[in-house]
């Protein structure tokens, strides 16, 4: 059978991917140039894989691990904020580069959606040196947060870490992260990695961008020709499930009134991979990950509650 669609039963959550802090800034309205606006500035810990794997743990994934890059200046604070969620990290501390830092800009009306500066920092500087095959024992799913290759270091270590859990037998998903980061990247260099994986996970816009196809039914049959599951999501119209160039299932979104929209897709992500672990078919998978979803998106800030 097919490994991005079989059942996992016990065994860890593997997640290599960012970790960053995350500054929220909550406006009404359009920014105004300049001048003041008026915002609820928070500071939160974040990154797409650090929040993948605090969802996975907090919807029930008995053991998550992550690794990670991190400067020195926010080592202690994301370590306890990570155990706080029941994630056991492995952080490498950088001496040279600062922790990523990404500024979100939410506009708290009716879509509460998110503008992103990003400063990658650390995040990005992982590099094959902080990887040990030994990370795969005990381990049923690896999950590789896209923006480990958007830089060279970062993504000469997923490569290792693919090829390591590949020849394990280890199913790997990744998430492709950010639209805008892709462009950059490649579509023809992301796919060609993505052709490796057993599961892939894009946003409706990733999927449109890596496929060139707008309508989103379209783009993942596209995409699941290249990848043996794909599982789109599409925010308020739920999540598209595809294999073999067919759209399977069409997932309905669970009601929400947003207040933040940051993390909503790493959250989602998170409880799939959660309940593919505890046996869950990839159509069950995809209704636990709206159900995260739609709580992410009534939380500021791109985290579940911690256990504390």
């Amino acid at each position: 059978m097919d490994a991005g669609v079989t059942a996992d039963g016990d065994g860890a959550l593997l997640v290599v991917g960012d970790v960053v802090t995350d500054v929220v800034a909550r406006h009404r309205g359009p920014l105004a140039a300049g001048t003041d606006t008026a915002a609820v500035i928070r500071t939160r810990p974040g990154g797409a894989g650090a929040n993948v794997a605090c969802w996975a743990a907090h919807t029930g994934c008995p053991d998550v691990r992550l690794l990670g890059r991190v400067g020195e200046d926010a080592a202690d604070w994301h370590e306890r904020e990570l155990v706080a969620s029941g994630v056991r990290p492995r952080l490498v501390i950088d001496r040279e580069a600062a922790t990523g830092t990404v500024v979100c800009l939410v506009d708290t009306g009716a879509s509460a959606e998110r503008t992103f500066l990003t400063d990658s920092g650390a995040s990005l500087r992982l590099e094959p040196a902080d990887w040990s095959d030994a990370l795969l024992e005990g381990v049923a799913r690896l999950h590789l947060s896209g923006y480990l290759l958007f830089s060279e270091p970062s993504r000469a270590l997923a490569a290792v870490a693919l090829e390591a859990a590949r020849a394990r037998g280890v199913p790997v998903s990744v998430d492709p992260a950010s639209a805008g980061f892709l462009g950059r990247l490649g579509v023809d260099r992301f796919l060609a990695l993505a052709e490796q994986v057993d599961v892939l996970l894009p946003s409706r816009d990733e999927a449109a961008l890596l496929t060139g196809l707008p309508d989103p039914v379209d783009a993942a049959a596209k995409l699941s020709r290249h990848v043996p599951l794909v599982v789109a999501k599409a925010g308020a119209d739920g999540a598209l499930v595809a294999r073999a160039g067919t759209v399977l299932v069409r997932v309905p979104a669970v009601p929400a009134t947003p207040k933040d929209t940051t993390g909503a897709g790493d959250a989602f992500t998170g409880a799939f991979l959660a309940a593919l672990l505890a046996g869950a078919a990839p159509e069950e998978a995809a209704v636990a990950g709206c159900r995260a979803g739609a709580r992410a998106v009534e939380r500021v800030g791109g985290r579940p509650p911690t256990r504390g």
